[in-house]
């Protein structure tokens, strides 16, 4: 196929990843915004309010940026993950493989499926967290950068473990066991400095804290991580895991018998 003709493969196939969310708003943009708002309610009002302030900043003001990348993260993977295992339960992946659309051009479809709902959740949470918290926005491109690099890590890990899944339970194993604790543990609701010097090493290993603490400097300028280490990690991963599943694409794993 000409480059032309592979542009407009991957134009189709984000078309339908954006239609396939954007109909389905109700279940996909609105959750992520009420689950915020409790977490704005409960963790912010009614617990922060008991707290001192981090940084210089109200409790409240601190999570937020925090819970809006969770947000981002959460439904980053969830979309490719499910999109691309619909694709092999409903047997339809199959005539992009054997299409003389590059291996390259199905991953972007997919990703760019996943960041487009990303954002758009981030988007959505953020006109949310407007009504309780502070956005000084400090690294206006930081801020877009590290969402977007966000999105595009999560989106290639759930296409990973879209191509190994083998029924619909298996899709949400890795969220549950994985994804969930290390967002969780990703300094969402708490600061780096609180920890033993022990478990600060420890955190650092964990590769979600580096991407809050990039999200949280761009948003309220307060570092906790350095930026440019952190930032070469978020590429170093992004560029394996693409490595990975393009890998996996050619190798026809979990698709071809």
């Amino acid at each position: 196929m000409s480059l032309k003709q592979q542009l407009v493969a991957l134009q189709s196939m984000l078309i339908r990843e954006y239609l396939r969310f954007i109909r389905i708003w109700v279940q996909t943009l609105l959750p992520p915004a009420i689950t915020t708002v409790l977490y704005f309610i409960i963790f912010g009002e009614l617990i922060g309010s008991q707290l001192a302030d981090i940084g210089g900043y109200r409790y409240m003001d601190y999570i937020a940026p925090g819970l809006v990348l969770m947000s981002v993260i959460t439904n980053a993977y969830a979309n490719v993950v499910s999109s691309f295992y619909s694709s092999k339960f409903q047997r339809h992946i199959e005539e992009l493989l054997v299409s003389p659309v590059s291996n390259f051009v199905i991953l972007t479809g997919f990703v760019g499926g996943g960041v487009m709902r990303g954002l758009s959740v981030g988007l959505t949470v953020t006109a949310v967290t407007v009504f309780f918290a502070e956005i000084p926005l400090s690294h206006l491109a930081l801020t877009l950068g590290v969402a977007v690099l966000t999105c595009i890590l999560f989106s290639l890990a759930g296409f990973i473990n879209g191509i190994y899944a083998k029924s619909f339970d298996d899709i949400s194993i890795i969220p549950t066991f994985v994804l969930t604790p290390l967002t969780y543990l990703g300094g969402i609701f708490y600061s780096l400095d609180m920890l033993s010097p022990f478990w600060q090493q420890v955190s650092l290993f964990n590769p979600i804290l580096h991407m809050i603490g990039l999200f949280r400097y761009g948003w309220m300028g307060i570092q906790e991580v350095d930026t440019v280490n952190s930032l070469l990690l978020i590429i170093a991963v992004i560029v394996m895991l693409t490595y990975v599943c393009l890998r996996l694409l050619k190798r026809g794993t979990g698709i071809r018998p």
